[in-house]
């Protein structure tokens, strides 16, 4: 109290300085703007004078107040509230009448402090403990049982409106309901929601009143770190280091000049210094400027937050969390200054302790009545052990007093919160949020709220003012062709796009600069969900670098070297003009199947030389390599026979030269096996050019459409599970009217005709049926009618349009013709259809007039004539 005591006496110093330093410049202004009578005693005004005052006129600043969001009961409709919000029970009144003498009570004991905050007015203007404003709730939703999850959905979906009066809580706590529905509160708003959530899922959550900083209350989050850029730190795995082998070979020596490299090394050093400290000293410049302007109202801004203490759901350690930025701080950060009091839907308590530190020194044990002073006996919080109480008589007596004067908070007074699927998917109020930090800013937007599936944009920046780009990341959800994420390199002009599993290519990271065929560019994929395995594909103009995984020939490395082609075409022909095929290398993993000596290790094409070079894999026990050289010219003898093998056409390197690999029957089998490999080879490197211009026409087609994937769940965005739904509710519907017409009366037309109650004769039963049956015999024969009438119109209509078409077909236009086809295709239709309905009628009328007649004859009003007539 004593600091808050002084920050108040430094308050109303700044404040007669302001005051005086005011009638200074009121005195300046007034001798600028003096009558004119008074002027002309002094000078007369020229021309240079009034262009001076306009001048000194013009340099004084008048800053216009921003417009601030407005959170009131004027804006709120409480015609539709229940009841709880309207009156208090008789419960919540004797609540009242304990609050008040608590609060009596400690203004007695602790003048110097500020009022409690105890029970504000709800929307309806009714008072209500704070305590009963909060409603545990545990949401429906997996995503919102963790408090981080529960944070962001509270910081996303309401809009911060800032307090009346910074240095008082508000006179207004309306309850989470209302909140939701308008998605707009203060502090104290977000801070009941929030705490409401995170008791229901199982936390040992507090609201607290207190004090913070300018940039908490306020939400300024410019002077802060975006979570998103920080990058998590790398775990360096130390490489064992292999025991070097008795005959390894030595390196060849490094002739290069060692202080050539450490006076580059120096030059980038010092660069790259020269570049911090130009970011640092620009850094510096800033915060001076921005402590230049110190907040008069320091470590008395009132806020609200919520306290999380350890124990439940696994909670190690107690924290904090801003519900305005749903970030996590220490219980000790400094931009909490003072807690004044915290409360749950249990109870209340008012902090003890002194708060010169901030927070750094307070003890957050509820159960010790030194440090925290609650106001419910009805406490779950242990209490310290009564060491001075020995008697166990005493000690049960005091349990007893306690008992009777305990007394149990009431039910909360808010209704159900509940949060509609739509809400919880559309987060931000209107789909969009944007939160500026430092470099860096922010924006979300709810699902298919953007046609491309853009649901968040980071955007950093080099300077602190924002103007120049350095990155932008892109998420997306719910894309048909599986973009995930997408980052933009503005310096290099590098795009990175990232997709989940199940993309047509199986693309799994697709690094580029443009779309454009032989360009640099980097593919990444699944490999599980290939068939070749291929995990990544490196592509330059002239080279291109495949890497494998989990292959049956154990294949893990192809790089192929393009040379330039004779003609110069068009990017778009590469299709039908290859590059042409210089050099292609091919390595594998060990075989354990095969002996060392041979199994190759690595296979290279040279394609314009016309020879191929084999290298095995070195046995463990030697230091060097089998190598193998074959030339694939056609010689010709002196005779004009084409010599097919000769000894000369293959060099090799043998460690342990064997008989077999000397004969020249196994130099030319090896040879032809590797000519069938090449022909291989190089198709192989024609499917994956073909399958990266796919790629990237594919990429370009997704780029164009960007269609959004919309489950079958949806019921309300799916349109064909829509139209499935509508259509079998027009059959029910037609079923229920089908229904409804048989179970009416069809004698009742011609019973309306005879007297009410009268019993009929047999004579009246005779003439029933009779008319019933020629009325129903008529109506046959007047829907067949119209069904002919129909018929014909339709046949004439056909007719005439044919005559026209007879007519005029010279002069008309391929759209005419197109539509007359289309005309006759549709009047076709409509004439087999109505000529099958009356096929189908005139099959069913003599059945139909069959069934009326039986059921006339069951009719319990005519049965007992007609079966006696019979």
């Amino acid at each position: 109290m004593e600091v808050l005591r002084e920050m108040v006496e430094e308050e109303e110093v700044a404040e007669r300085e302001e005051a005086a330093e005011s009638i200074k410049w009121n005195e300046k202004v007034e001798k600028m703007v003096r009558p004119l009578e008074m002027r002309k005693e002094e000078t007369t005004l020229t021309q240079e004078t009034l262009r001076d005052l306009e001048k000194k006129l013009s340099e004084i600043e008048i800053p216009t107040p921003a417009e601030r969001l407005v959170f009131t009961t004027d804006t709120i409709d409480i015609s539709n509230l229940p009841l709880s919000y309207k009156t208090n029970t008789p419960k919540e009144e004797h609540l009242l009448q304990v609050a008040g003498n608590f609060s009596r009570q400690y203004s007695h004991l602790c003048p110097d402090r500020v009022p409690l905050f105890l029970n504000p007015l709800n929307e309806c203007e009714v008072p209500k403990f704070v305590s009963t404003t909060i409603r545990p709730t545990l949401m429906p939703y997996p995503d919102l049982y963790n408090w981080d999850s529960c944070a962001q959905f509270v910081s996303d979906f309401l809009t911060m409106v800032p307090l009346p009066d910074p240095l008082k809580p508000p006179s207004y706590l309306f309850s989470s309901t209302t909140v939701l529905k308008y998605q707009k509160g203060n502090c104290f708003d977000f801070s009941t929601l929030l705490c409401s959530m995170l008791i229901g899922a199982g936390y040992d959550a507090y609201c607290v009143n207190g004090y913070g900083s300018q940039d908490l209350c306020l939400m300024d989050l410019t002077w802060e770190v975006c979570p998103l850029t920080v990058k998590p730190k790398e775990t360096i795995k130390q490489k064992e280091k292999a025991l070097p082998k008795k005959y390894t070979i030595k390196p060849p020596r490094d002739l290069s000049s060692r202080f050539e490299q450490e006076q580059e090394i120096t030059k980038q050093q010092e660069m790259r210094a020269q570049e911090e400290r130009r970011l640092r000293e620009e850094e510096e410049r800033l915060l001076e400027a921005e402590k230049a302007k110190p907040d008069p109202l320091h470590g008395l801004r009132v806020h609200c937050w919520v306290l999380v203490l350890l124990g439940k759901r696994e909670v190690p350690e107690s924290f904090f969390i801003d519900p305005f930025t749903a970030r996590s701080y220490s219980t000790q950060d400094d931009h909490f200054l003072g807690i004044e009091s915290l409360w749950n839907h249990k109870n209340y308590w008012i902090n003890m302790q002194d708060c010169w530190n901030c927070c750094k020194d307070l003890v957050f044990d509820l159960g010790d009545p030194m440090r925290w002073e609650y106001m419910l006996l009805g406490t779950d919080k242990p209490y310290l052990s009564l060491t001075e109480v020995n008697d166990e008589d005493d000690a049960e007596n005091l349990g007893k007093e306690d008992e009777d004067k305990s007394f149990d908070m009431p039910s909360s007074w808010v209704d159900q919160i509940e949060i509609s699927p739509e809400a919880f998917e559309t987060r931000c109020p209107n789909g969009k949020k944007v939160i500026q930090y430092r470099r860096a800013k922010l924006e979300k937007w709810a699902p298919y709220l953007n046609g491309n599936g853009l649901v968040g944009r980071l955007t950093t920046y080099e300077d602190l003012e924002c103007t120049k780009i350095l990155e932008i990341k892109e998420w997306y959800q719910n894309r048909e062709d599986m973009l995930e994420l997408r980052q933009i390199q503005k310096g290099t002009g590098l795009n990175t796009d990232y997709f989940k599993p199940g993309h047509p290519q199986a693309l799994r990271v697709h690094s580029y600069k443009s779309l454009q065929p032989e360009m640099d560019r980097t593919m990444e994929f699944y490999e599980t969900a290939r068939v070749d395995g291929l995990i990544k594909r490196e592509e330059t103009p002239r080279t291109m670098t495949e890497y494998y995984q989990g292959r049956p020939d154990f294949l893990f490395y192809r790089h192929v070297d393009f040379g330039p082609r004779v003609k110069k075409v068009a990017l778009s022909s590469t299709e039908s003009n290859p590059r042409p095929l210089v050099k292609i290398t091919e390595r594998f993993s060990r075989n354990l199947a095969k002996p060392a000596d041979e199994d190759v290790a690595e296979r290279v094409f040279l394609i314009a030389e016309e020879r191929i070079q084999l290298r095995y894999h070195c046995r463990d026990d030697h230091i060097t390599a089998s190598k193998r050289e074959f030339l694939q010219r056609m010689e010709v003898d002196s005779k004009g026979n084409k010599i097919i093998m000769t000894p000369d056409m293959c060099t090799s390197f043998e460690v342990e030269p064997m008989e077999h690999t000397k004969k020249l029957l196994y130099q030319y089998e090896t040879m032809m096996h590797l000519k069938a490999e090449e022909k291989l080879a190089r198709h192989q490197v024609w499917e994956s050019e073909q399958e990266v211009l796919e790629t990237l026409k594919l990429r370009e087609e997704e780029e164009e459409a960007h269609t959004l994937a919309i489950s079958i769940y949806d019921t309300k965005r799916n349109e064909k599970s829509k139209e499935y739904r509508e259509a079998m509710e027009r059959v029910m519907h037609e079923e229920h009217l089908r229904q409804m017409e048989a179970q009416l009366d069809y004698l009742a037309p011609f019973l309306a005709q005879l007297p009410p109650g009268e019993k009929l004769t047999r004579w009246q039963v005779m003439h029933l049926k009779d008319e019933c049956l020629s009325d129903f015999k008529q109506r046959l024969i007047d829907k067949a009618n119209h069904i002919q009438a129909r018929f014909e119109k339709e046949i004439q209509e056909l007719q005439k349009k044919q005559q026209w078409y007879q007519e005029n077909q010279v002069a008309l236009t391929a759209e005419d013709e197109s539509m007359y086809l289309s005309y006759c295709s549709q009047t076709m239709f409509r004439i087999r259809i109505l000529e099958q309905r009356l096929n189908r009628h005139k099959e069913l009328a003599r059945l139909k007039y069959l069934a009326l007649e039986e059921k006339l004859y069951k009719h319990p009003r005519l049965a007992e004539y007609l079966k006696a007539s019979t």
